[in-house]
């Protein structure tokens, strides 16, 4: 029981701290695009990069939303499966970001961490969520 209370302040925490990873990576939107591009790169391709990671980051804080409105809710805060799955999803996502920024990896890479990182708990927080509030009963 000790190591279930454990979960939900570890969740909190590595959701908070994607969340600011993905704020960090909004004020640095220009230097990376710039490391994604060749050196000598054309405005269409700078301007198809910035409106790719601009749309990725928008909707990825949009699923934050989503997860903070079912987490905070009571939706799925006392939900094991849930919650570990969450923390080691945005757990994976701080470290994948982290050098993402500071290594300057390429921006397609972002859609991998994006798709297994925000998507995935984003709609297993939704099935939570329609499952407690539509059936009246949790996973």
């Amino acid at each position: 029981m000790k190591a279930f209370k454990s979960l939900i302040p570890a969740r909190f925490l590595v959701l908070v701290a994607h969340l600011v990873i993905v704020i960090t990576m909004f004020w640095s939107l220009d230097q990376n695009i710039q490391a994604c591009l060749p050196v000598s790169y054309t405005t269409d391709q700078y301007s198809s990069q910035r409106t790719l990671l601009i749309v990725l980051l928008s909707i990825t804080l949009g699923m934050f939303l989503l997860e903070l409105i079912g987490f905070v809710g009571g939706f799925s805060m006392f939900n094991s499966t849930q919650s570990l799955l969450s923390i080691g999803a945005h757990a994976g996502a701080c470290v994948a970001l982290s050098f993402y920024l500071f290594d300057q990896w390429d921006c397609g890479l972002y859609g991998y961490i994006f798709g297994f990182c925000s998507v995935l708990p984003a709609v297993t927080e939704t099935t939570v969520i329609i499952s407690v509030a539509a059936f009246k009963r949790g996973f």
